[in-house]
Formats: C-alpha cells, sequence, structure tokens
C-alpha cells in the first residue's frame, strides 16, 4: 500500500466529504464483518472520518488505502474492547442481523457471491474464535480482495506473516462452518415450512425438515425466551420447539427478508418485531437454525 497522497483530496470541506463517502461502504463493510454488531461498525467508521477530516490529505497518496487502514486499525482495537462484553453476553452470540442488498454496484453473480458468504450469519461465527489480526486479514483477502502487501501494510506486519495468518483462517473458517447449499428460493421454503411446523407443534413434519446433527443457535441476550445453549440432534430440538410452540395466529405476520446474504423470516407480533429466522440447508435438510430475539439486534430490520 501506497502511503499517502491524492491529488484528489484537497482542502475543500466539499472534497473531503466527497472522497470519505466514495469509500465509506467499504469501511462500513469492513467494519461489520470485523465486528458483527451495526453499532460498533458505525462508531468505528465515524472515528476513522474524524482522523480523515482532520489529517494532513496532501500527504495521503491514497484515500482508500489509508481509510482502510484506519478503519481496520480501530475494528482491531474495538474487537478487543468488546470481547469481555461477550463473554458476560447471556446465553449464545449471535452477529447483529443486516439487511442485505448489494444492490446495482455488484451486479456479477460471482462477486455477489462472494460478498454474501463473507457476511452470512454461519462466517460471522466462525470468525469469532479468530484472533483479531487472523479475522482482519480474513476481512480484507476473502471479503475485498485486498493484495497481501497491502493487507502488510494495513496491519504493520510482513507480507510473509501475513499469508500465514490468512492460511490459517482459511483453514480454520472451511473446517468451522457448514457446507451449506446456497438454493436462496431453497433455503426460504424451508424456512416457512419450519416455522409452520414449529409453530403448529408438529413435531413429525418438524422431524422431516432437519438434519440429524442439525443445531439450533438462539440469541436473546437475557431479554427474551430462547435456549442458553447452543441445543443438537434433530430429536431434542424438535421436541424442544413443540414444547414451546404458542398460537400460530399470534405471529400472523411475517416478513420475507434477506439478511446477511441470504433469505429469512422476520417474525412480528403485534407489529413489533419478535424473531429473525434463517436456516442454513444441506441436502435438502435444514442443518443450522439461526433465531435472534434480542429485541436491540432487530429494531433495525422494520423500517
Amino acid at each position: 500500500m501506497a502511503t499517502d497522497t491524492d491529488t484528489e483530496a484537497g482542502p475543500d470541506a466539499d472534497d473531503t466529504t466527497r472522497v470519505f463517502e466514495a469509500h465509506r461502504s467499504v469501511l462500513t463493510g469492513v467494519a461489520y464483518r470485523m465486528l458483527g454488531r451495526v453499532a460498533d461498525a458505525e462508531d468505528v467508521v465515524q472515528e476513522a472520518w474524524l482522523r480523515w477530516s482532520a489529517a494532513d490529505r496532501s500527504e495521503i497518496r491514497e484515500p482508500r488505502a489509508y481509510l482502510v487502514r484506519v478503519t481496520t486499525r480501530l475494528a482491531i482495537d474495538r474487537l478487543r474492547q468488546v470481547q469481555a462484553r461477550r463473554e458476560a453476553y447471556v446465553g449464545p452470540w449471535l452477529p447483529e442481523p443486516v439487511l442485505t442488498d448489494f444492490g446495482p454496484t455488484v451486479p456479477d453473480t460471482a462477486e455477489h457471491a462472494v460478498l454474501a458468504d463473507s457476511v452470512s450469519l454461519a462466517v460471522l461465527v466462525v470468525l469469532e474464535s479468530l484472533s483479531p489480526l487472523e479475522r482482519a486479514v480474513f476481512v480484507l483477502r476473502e471479503a475485498f480482495g485486498f493484495p497481501y502487501a497491502e493487507i502488510a501494510a494495513t496491519l504493520d506486519r510482513s507480507e510473509a506473516a501475513v499469508r500465514q495468518l490468512a492460511g490459517r483462517a482459511r483453514r480454520h473458517v472451511d473446517e468451522g462452518r457448514p457446507r451449506y447449499d446456497v438454493d436462496p428460493d431453497e433455503r426460504r421454503d424451508l424456512t416457512e415450512r419450519f416455522l409452520a411446523a414449529a409453530a403448529g407443534g408438529d413435531l413429525d413434519g418438524l422431524l422431516a425438515l432437519l438434519a440429524p446433527d442439525v443445531r439450533l443457535i438462539g440469541d436473546s441476550g437475557g431479554k427474551a425466551q430462547a435456549p442458553r445453549r447452543v441445543m443438537e440432534t434433530a430429536d431434542k430440538i424438535g421436541r424442544f420447539l413443540c414444547a414451546v410452540a404458542g398460537d400460530p395466529a399470534a405471529y400472523a405476520e411475517l416478513r420475507a427478508v434477506e439478511v446477511n446474504g441470504g433469505p429469512a423470516l422476520l417474525v412480528l407480533a403485534g407489529g413489533k418485531p419478535d424473531s429473525l429466522i434463517q436456516v442454513d440447508v444441506v441436502d435438502g435438510r435444514i442443518q443450522c437454525i439461526y433465531i435472534v430475539r434480542n429485541p436491540d439486534k432487530l429494531a433495525a430490520l422494520v423500517s
């Protein structure tokens, strides 16, 4: 990464804002993938803006490289700070789901797939087990395709060390994430059928949809009812869901959404978000169920 000047970025305040806004989506993408929480990502991007606006831009040759470097380092610092907070979190922790529509700026199907995969709940959950440096390398390399030399400059590490970190992170992610199918229509259909069977207390219907070694991860933060541990096996999960099944009419309002690069269902009760449900599918059966019930993580999904 070349250090630092660009004739585009002059002292004019409008130009300062224009250059930053041109790169905001990348900065937000990096920060969210690093932190898994919208507020933390926004705080990091805001701090990057303050540093950019105060910087001597006559010495900044490549604004994008400078801004990514600042954002990444701030995100690493913030990640180290929030890890203690997550250790005290009540029950399993899931990333805050975000609506994803990569829009006309990503017309290529392959590029959309890479972005969607790197922001999926399955991948973000695995990234939680990486060190902050490994996570940064993975995000910059796998999600955004930064060259190793540029990542090395961003993290103030040698290129050889960055390549080693990248290989370790990639192996860990490959081992930890499920090899789920990516057909969005099938995922959406199975999500709807799963919810109908669960709400109706239909054990046989649930068992027909669930893989034998299915996992259920429920995130409530202690602010709603949800399992306090990750649940496993179809029989145990099916019986649990039937036991807690409520009146399906209370959840009559369902909203199909795309979150974290995949289809999901937002369940509303009394017009307010109650749950966000997304599933991973392998060989036509549900392999993992994500249920977010922490109201703090759902509010932004309703406009």
